[in-house]
């Protein structure tokens, strides 16, 4: 392996490579993968001087560490943390140069969950279907990182003029509100369940993670308790399980499932649930497909 490349010091609780993912391959039951926190991901990569589909490490709640082998520059965003290279104060959410044999330490995240890391050419990993994301449900992709282990990083170029410095990040959802599209199989639910929905007060739960946003509050109450075929799964859709607590598919989620779908969250809403903690509220509200296409 070339020396452009990043020891693992601290793996983390969970850190990942992902870059855009694998949409297109569900009719093989693979899911789309990819960063959680896309707007993110693409920030740091725009930093270091990537495209914005570039592999990044995303890290979950308590941060990693590495050490490149190279001076390399770097990014970290995302949720906001404490960055240090060899134990010195380091800028969060601007490009950083790390020296070869340096520590980058990710700290853990101080709001939000999913920090990213970009280097300047990337996480190099090989590709599986075209893409480099690690996938937890298939089992696609690099493992999770794992201390002491070595990642290849890509040919990286000067930021452009102005790229590296500080830029505007929104803020971990305090309160998360998710549009939804109800249907496909609103009609297996009572008549009130929807007003439900949109009434009640949801609470993400500590079971959530890259398949799912787990939620805890009022059970949708069922009209139809006969056994649903498994059918398409989508990026977003608001599963009901039998327990009638919402669950919101994320981009590890199965491509078929069972339990009926009440409404799928719309796309743009998603990065904040990949930055919402446990016990963050969580409110639905529905919308037509001519409202979110304003």
């Amino acid at each position: 392996m070339s020396d452009r490349a990043v020891a693992v010091v601290r793996a983390g609780a969970l850190t990942t490579v992902q870059d855009a993912g694998r949409p297109g391959y569900a009719h093989l039951g693979v899911p789309r993968s990819g960063v959680l926190d896309a707007p993110a991901a693409r920030l740091v990569n725009r930093l270091v001087g990537n495209t914005g589909d570039a592999a990044v490490l995303e890290t979950t709640l308590t941060g990693c560490a590495v050490r490149p082998r190279r001076p390399v520059v770097a990014a970290v965003g995302g949720a906001p943390c404490r960055v240090t290279v060899d134990g010195r104060p380091a800028a969060w959410g601007a490009a950083i140069r790390v020296p070869a044999g340096a520590v980058l330490e990710v700290h853990p995240a101080e709001h939000g969950v999913r920090s990213y890391v970009a280097f300047a050419g990337g996480v190099a990993v090989d590709p599986v279907l075209g893409s480099r994301s690690t996938d937890l449900l298939s089992g696609l992709g690099p493992q999770p990182l794992a201390d002491g282990a070595v990642l290849p990083l890509g040919a990286g170029s000067a930021p452009p003029a102005g790229a590296g410095g500080p830029v505007p990040w929104p803020a971990p959802p305090g309160e998360l509100v998710l549009r939804i599209l109800p249907g496909p199989r609103e009609d297996w639910f009572a008549p009130g369940a929807l007003r439900t929905l949109a009434a009640a007060r949801y609470l993400v739960t500590s079971s959530s993670n890259r398949i799912g946003l787990r939620t805890d509050g009022p059970p949708l109450e069922r009209a139809v308790h006969g056994e649903l075929p498994s059918e398409g799964m989508v990026l977003g859709a608001v599963q009901v399980p039998p327990d009638g607590r919402p669950v919101v598919f994320l981009a590890d989620h199965p491509t078929t499932g069972g339990y009926p779908v009440v409404g799928v969250v719309v796309e743009r809403d998603l990065p904040g649930a990949a930055q919402a903690v446990p016990g963050t509220p969580v409110r639905f509200l529905p919308v037509s497909r001519v409202r979110v296409r304003r």
